[in-house]
């Protein structure tokens, strides 16, 4: 089993989100382990939620140019989505009962050779095609 762990969007947002501080500091440490580690992976799609949700979503956005280099900076994590990998999140969203949105998030993480999924949005504990789920904001609740 691979040591890598798939971040999910809204682990990267709370880790630039100044108007939580609590959960800020919860994915800030948990993204720093990983960079230590050299175990964290992501995808195109969490770049992309991530630049819309920072600079337009949240209470206190980020400048386009801060959220530019942030997603640049992450992009020594991202694995790449094919035609197949939207294929396979079909089977994911049918099997898990989740939304197309998460299965490709699950698909993702299993092209990208994770054995665990960072994530608020999905049931922890849950194993989804091999990937368990795990939210790293449980105990601050």
């Amino acid at each position: 089993m691979s040591d890598r762990t798939f971040i999910d969007t809204n682990v990267l947002i709370y880790a630039h989100d100044v108007d939580v501080p609590q959960k800020r500091a919860v994915a800030q440490s948990v993204l720093w382990e990983l960079w230590e580690s050299r175990s964290g992976v992501l995808s195109v799609q969490v770049l992309q939620e991530f630049y819309v949700n920072v600079t337009r979503k949240i209470k206190s956005p980020l400048t386009k140019e801060v959220a530019r280099q942030i997603v640049s900076s992450y992009s020594t994590w991202c694995g790449e989505t094919s035609l197949s990998d939207v294929v396979g999140a079909f089977r994911i969203e049918d099997s898990a009962n989740i939304s197309f949105w998460d299965s490709l998030i699950v698909a993702s993480a299993i092209k990208c050779g994770a054995s665990r999924l960072l994530s608020e949005d999905l049931h922890p504990s849950q194993v989804i095609a091999g990937i368990r789920i795990e939210n790293p904001f449980l105990s601050i609740r």
